[in-house]
């Protein structure tokens, strides 16, 4: 009934039909993650049944911090660090898979033949500096986004308290309706007024546990409010405000240096790159060159002068108001 050409054509349109059925799951399951993600850390943590004190003490130790929200270890600005950053986990464990991994290589490259200190130096790259810059760059990257949410934040306060609401449940609100990385923290601080702390102290804490200077005023102007009395809507209606002009202020000179920044980076990697190139292409193009005496003093001077050109370049590009 059906011809070879037919049969042929319900193939292509089967298989047709089965990739458009793969890419719509594949859409939708990614939408999904995302819809996961954008529920905040807090509520995710109650959605397990756990009870809300649980869940407090659970989000704080995570953050390497003390169950009452002080700081786990002695080393402050690494414990400082480890909280801002927003990564969840005990911090011996965070610590300790970058250790082993540098153990690890230290062991291959030894077992490889090589020398005694470019296998310390590895170790200490992989168990010490790459944790720290993991660190470092986490934080920033939830400062950036906790400066975008927090001015929302404040003027969804300020909507609550015109509402009538008191301010502890204002804050709640944000802990329910924000995601990431607002939503969690103002939920932390929520939690701690209902269990007996006191706001400006919860707000101060908060300020410490994310390091973004905005929380600061957030927390005086609460704690004049609290003393002197006044319009907390009115005041926090002008910090939201401030907060993002300066923000989009940010953005511009964000833009402005770009160009810059682009220099820096061209002019950094330029070198670098033609020399792999040549060494690619041309592996005898500097002949004697390499048993020269004056190579490393020379080259030595080069990448000092070119770090202090990108060091100047660094300052004039990034500011800080």
């Amino acid at each position: 009934m059906f011809g070879p050409q037919t049969a042929l054509y319900v193939v292509y349109a089967l298989a047709a039909a089965t990739a458009i059925l793969l890419v719509e799951i594949a859409y939708l399951q990614f939408m999904a993650r995302r819809r996961r993600r954008e529920i905040n850390r807090r509520l995710n943590v109650l959605a397990t049944d756990a009870k809300p004190q649980e869940a407090l003490r659970t989000l704080l130790t995570e953050r390497g911090l003390t169950p009452g929200g002080d700081y786990l270890f002695g080393l402050l600005w690494l414990n400082r660090l480890y909280a801002q950053s927003g990564v969840t986990g005990r911090p011996l464990t965070f610590f300790g898979g970058f250790l082993a991994a540098g153990l690890v290589l230290a062991v291959v490259l030894k077992l490889f033949g090589a020398a005694l200190p470019v296998v310390l130096l590895c170790l200490v790259i992989v168990a010490v500096a790459m944790p720290l810059l993991f660190l470092r760059r986490a934080r920033g990257r939830r400062l950036r986004k906790f400066e975008r949410q927090l001015p929302d934040a404040l003027d969804m306060i300020v909507r609550s308290l015109k509402a009538g609401h008191p301010t502890s449940v204002a804050i709640a609100l944000v802990g329910r309706e924000m995601p990431d990385p607002v939503g969690t923290e103002f939920g932390i601080a929520a939690d701690e007024v209902t269990f007996g702390a006191q706001l400006e102290v919860a707000v101060r804490k908060m300020a410490e546990r994310v390091g973004f200077e905005g929380l600061q005023l957030l927390a005086v102007g609460l704690s004049i409010q609290a003393r002197s009395g006044g319009n907390l809507a009115e005041i926090l209606a002008n910090l939201s405000r401030t907060l993002r002009a300066r923000f989009i202020m940010r953005l511009k000179v964000r833009s402005l240096a770009a160009e810059g920044k682009l220099s820096a980076i061209l002019m950094t990697g330029f070198p670098v790159a033609m020399f792999l190139i040549l060494q690619v292409i041309a592996p005898t193009y500097y002949g004697a060159v390499w048993n020269n005496p004056l190579l490393l003093p020379s080259l030595g001077g080069f990448a000092a002068w070119a770090l202090l050109g990108d060091f100047i370049m660094y300052r004039m590009v990034n500011f800080d108001f």
